[in-house]
């Protein structure tokens, strides 16, 4: 588990570039992140090795000089907004100079590139004029490349300028896998020191001007990535030529259409934070061949990082795309099963579908079925089953899960629960839940023949309810897993939860049984959550507070009670608003912050929570 960070980070990003570590005491980028198809990892070029914690020399510093005496940004304070709900926006005042400075990765329709644009405005409200410089300052320090743990790169850093006036960060051994160019909108002074070393780099651009009195000037630095430093440069010259200004509208206009209501200011803001978070964070593009990609997220203080189960990238992260971009997530359900669709269920995967840790789920294969047929009720796009790759996955899909039936009973088996915990039993009541589902799916896309052959899913919901409920009559309720021959588990899965089954049609939400089930879950959570309060209260005594699982909390929406899990969520603090894998009773979160596909997770919940069940904010 990581930690969360102690600096409250201000992040952007789109597809092809994370900016993920943005202090919010001056503006400064401590690193920036893509993906790396053939590194199977992601790539982060910071000014420190513990930039995550904000220690060291950032990346990038935005400066001010006035009348050649260098400003503090922020030492009559510094206020932040985020644009559209994602794009970071400072204001502070220097003297008689009020300073807003922008950081935004352009996104939508003939922007969407792999760079960012840093803004800074400087509004003279003097009676005299200035004479000031605006630069980006700071230092290459540290490259690495990060699956789940960082591992530096050993070659040295190499820092120099071109003669259309970019600086290019990068490696100095050939071939690299990333560099970084930086470019200014107007004439710059370039400062580089041109020769490979293992010590931090300096470097900065600078440009200078004079505001007269009652006005206005602004200067934009284009930042930009590439596999190697041409193609970097090259991608500067294309900011510079669309010009800031067309970048950021394009940008805002894409991002306005992402959003989603529900009627509840709130639950719009924490909605679409965590929908967009997701959208960029747990997709990505990779630098070396432009595709999609799935992962748990590319934030750096999360410790599962760019890894991914199929049931996190389908039943997390997909729908919460499906939301705002049903064209995207066409695109990216091809795409996993392109990837992951050889091995459904097999166990959790690297960015480009290799089997990173072999576990098989039940709900694995079962995914596949289900987000079709999710993005076919929610498009009445049918004809994505007749795509090959898609096609070629169910089929697989529905074998994997008929492998696995019980000789006797239509109930089916796994090998690990979605938490990647070893089941307590073969038969778990979550995956056999997802698993009657697919059923229904498969028998309606597969062709005539392979249909006719799929189990009945009534006759499993049947054995659901006869295996595995627990004594009788009113004191009945749900075993979490069976063995068929006595055994069963009562501790639920914190993923893979019984509070899930009504999205599966296995039991009804008012259903007495599924209620008497529900009622006992919840209790230990809610006992769990209240242990973990007292815990964080406890300050005196050293004891760091309990943790606890934020899925739970989340499937709780779909329960009889779901109403009272609103309040609670209003108040939590979670990872400054974004979904984290580990919270306390109060819900702040205490590890792997920055969950991307449980932020989608989160989003699609809230949206489903208000518009399918009309919970009220």
């Amino acid at each position: 588990m990581a930690t969360i960070p102690s600096v409250p980070w201000q992040l952007t990003g789109n597809h092809w570039l994370t900016i993920p570590c943005i202090n919010p005491a001056d503006g400064a980028i401590h690193a920036l992140g893509v993906m790396h198809r053939g590194a199977r990892a992601a790539i982060e070029v910071a000014g420190h090795a513990d930039f995550v914690s904000g220690h060291g020399t950032p990346l990038l510093r935005p400066v001010l000089r006035v009348d050649g005496i260098e400003q503090a940004l922020a030492a009559e304070g510094i206020a932040w907004e985020r644009a559209v709900g994602w794009l970071p926006t400072f204001t502070c005042t220097v003297g008689s100079l009020l300073v807003r400075g922008t950081i935004f990765a352009p996104y939508g329709r003939d922007a969407d590139m792999a760079g960012a644009v840093y803004t800074l405005a400087v509004e003279n409200r003097g009676a005299a004029e200035v004479h000031i410089e605006i630069a980006l300052e700071g230092t290459l320090g540290h490259r690495q490349q990060r699956v789940r743990t960082a591992r530096p790169f050993d070659d040295a850093h190499l820092v120099s300028q071109t003669d259309d006036q970019v600086l290019l960060l990068e490696g100095a051994a050939i071939p690299g896998l990333v560099a970084v160019a930086i470019g200014c909108d107007g004439p710059a002074t370039l400062k580089a020191p041109g020769v490979a070393g293992t010590a931090p780099q300096p470097f900065a651009i600078r440009r200078s001007m004079r505001i007269a009195a009652g006005s206005a000037a602004q200067v934009a630095f284009y930042l930009a990535v590439g596999p190697e430093r041409d193609g970097a440069q090259a991608t500067v010259g294309v900011l510079r030529r669309r010009g800031w200004r067309a970048l950021l509208s394009a940008t805002r206009e894409a991002l306005t259409s992402l959003e989603q209501t529900t009627g509840s200011d709130w639950v719009d803001r924490l909605l679409n934070r965590n929908l967009l978070f997701a959208y960029f964070y747990a997709v990505g593009r990779a630098l070396d061949d432009a595709h999609y990609y799935l992962v748990r997220t590319r934030a750096p203080w999360h410790a599962l990082g760019c890894t991914v189960r199929d049931w996190e990238a389908l039943m997390w992260t997909l729908p919460a795309v499906q939301l705002a971009d049903g064209a995207l997530a066409r695109e990216l359900l091809v795409r996993a099963c392109e990837l992951h669709g050889y091995a459904p269920g097999q166990g959790i995967h690297y960015l480009d579908g290799t089997l990173f840790q072999p576990g098989f789920t039940l709900e694995g294969p079962a995914a596949f079925a289900i987000a079709t047929d999710r993005y076919i009720r929610d498009t009445g796009d049918d004809q994505i089953v007749d795509d090959p790759i898609v096609a070629d996955t169910l089929y697989l899909a529905a074998d994997d899960i008929a492998a696995r039936r019980d000789e006797r009973v239509p109930l089916f088996a796994t090998e690990v629960t979605l938490s990647g915990a070893p089941a307590a039993f073969p038969f778990t009541l979550h995956g056999n839940a997802a698993a009657a589902l697919a059923l229904d799916v498969f028998r309606r896309t597969l062709d005539e023949e392979a249909a006719a052959g799929v189990e009945d899913p009534a006759a499993v919901r049947a054995a659901l309810r006869r295996h595995f409920a627990m004594e009788r009559a009113e004191k009945a309720r749900l075993a979490t897993a069976i063995d068929l021959a006595g055994g069963t588990a009562t501790e639920d899965d914190a993923v893979g939860s019984v509070l899930w089954l009504p999205l599966y049609e296995a039991f009804d939400r008012d259903d007495s049984l599924f209620r008497r089930t529900v009622r006992a879950v919840s209790n230990r959570t809610a006992r769990a959550g209240t242990e973990a309060g007292k815990d964080a209260e406890d300050t005196g005594s050293g004891v760091p507070p309990v943790s606890q699982p934020l899925v739970p909390r989340l499937a709780q929406l779909l329960g009889p009670d779901g109403e009272s899990v609103l309040p609670w969520l209003r108040r939590a603090a979670l990872d400054g608003g974004i979904a984290a894998e580990m919270i306390d009773g109060d819900g702040r979160a205490t590890h792997n912050g920055g969950d991307a596909a449980l932020a989608g997770l989160l989003a699609h919940t809230l949206w489903y929570a208000s518009h399918a069940l009309g919970l009220k904010g």
